[in-house]
């Protein structure tokens, strides 16, 4: 496999994203069968925009910042 020479490009082909997001070509291109992931078709061949994929990926968070918890006792008087 190639080493990583830099920061991804802006539009990255389906290679540079499997690269990118450290998965197989085969898991992405099921994405793309599936219309989960966002993909441009250019002629018989897919391209990714690298803003569009970084939004998705935080679209798909399982896991939320954590959001300040209520109190469990409160405090009498208020």
């Amino acid at each position: 496999m190639r080493k990583n020479l830099g920061p991804p490009p802006e539009v990255m082909d389906i290679k540079a994203l499997a690269q990118y997001l450290g998965m197989g070509r085969s898991k992405i291109y099921n994405l793309i069968r599936q219309k989960k992931i966002p993909a441009s078709r250019i002629g018989r061949q897919y391209r990714f925009s690298k803003p569009l994929v970084d939004q998705w990926l935080k679209e798909q968070l399982i896991t939320q910042p954590t959001e300040p918890q209520m109190g469990l006792f409160r405090t009498p008087g208020k």
